[in-house]
């Protein structure tokens, strides 16, 4: 086993909205983007394609890493010490998302969310400011989040 997770991780933008996937669990409603760790024998471009596609019924081409976030559990109470590479993504033509055949036991739905409502759902890791710098051109590319320095959702 590894001593850090690498998880490959998609931003789909598309008409001012954000493809992200929905669970319902006992705290209630949140989303994540569409990603997952890497399989054994998987490059980080391949598991992007594939947890794309899993998790959001899309295939997709991928594009330059956005920014990279860590979990380090010392500093946030999580199990796992987690690397997250975020790739800028695009669906490809005639693809539609749609909740996959096999979701996760508490994916309730694939949906667009308008940019400009970010700030009313909860998304983890809650990196809602960083999408909407990026999507104004106001990010750079490669920068590093620090999950525990990111601000705590209050919805």
């Amino acid at each position: 086993m590894y001593h850090i997770r690498v998880r490959a991780c998609a931003l789909i933008v598309e008409n001012d909205s954000i493809l992200l996937i929905q669970f319902t669990d006992e705290d209630g409603i949140h989303y994540n983007l569409p990603a997952g760790g890497t399989e054994p024998g998987e490059t980080i471009i391949e598991a992007v394609k594939r947890e794309a596609f899993e998790e959001a019924g899309v295939e997709v081409e991928v594009g330059d890493v956005v920014f990279v976030s860590e979990n380090a559990p010392h500093m946030t109470g999580h199990r796992i010490h987690g690397l997250s590479l975020l790739f800028r993504c695009y669906i490809k033509e005639n693809s539609m998302p749609k909740m996959p055949p096999n979701p996760d036991p508490n994916q309730t739905d694939v949906k667009w969310i308008p940019i400009n409502e970010l700030d009313n759902i909860i998304l983890y890791p809650n990196i809602k400011d960083q999408i909407i710098q990026y999507v104004k051109g106001d990010l750079q590319n490669n920068r590093l989040i620090e999950e525990y320095k990111l601000k705590e959702q209050l919805i």
